[in-house]
């Protein structure tokens, strides 16, 4: 069992950054693999980036390519999504999930994968 609490959302104006922190307790997290998805008013939810349960596999959404960052520290049991350049278009709530037993590339950007998700944080860019 795993608990998911995002942090690190709020306004930023276009060409900004801002640091997204998925905190979370539980027992094994490190074995989990970690995804970051987003979803716009009226919109589905997206995928955005994920990360491997070590961190030697990413994988992001071309929308963010070049501009957002997955990391993770499995010490503090924390992952974190780093956001630069943002467009207004970002703007949407984020949401971490997790999942164990991840193995093909398609796997870790279907949501339908991931078991365990946070309550998600506010991302709004002004232009």
């Amino acid at each position: 069992q795993v608990q998911l609490v995002e942090s690190g959302g709020g306004l930023v104006q276009a060409g900004g950054s801002l640091r997204l922190s998925c905190a979370a307790s539980g027992r094994s997290f490190s074995s989990y693999a970690v995804a970051w998805f987003r979803q716009a008013l009226g919109k589905e939810r997206e995928f955005v980036e994920a990360i491997n349960w070590n961190g030697g596999r990413t994988y992001y959404a071309d929308s963010v390519k070049g501009r957002f960052a997955i990391s993770r520290d499995n010490v503090k049991n924390t992952v974190y999504l780093q956001m630069d350049s943002l467009k207004p278009e970002d703007t949407a709530v984020y949401y971490c999930a997790a999942a164990r037993g991840l193995h093909s590339d398609a796997s870790f950007s279907s949501s339908v994968e991931y078991g365990y998700w946070g309550q998600g944080t506010q991302v709004t860019v002004s232009s």
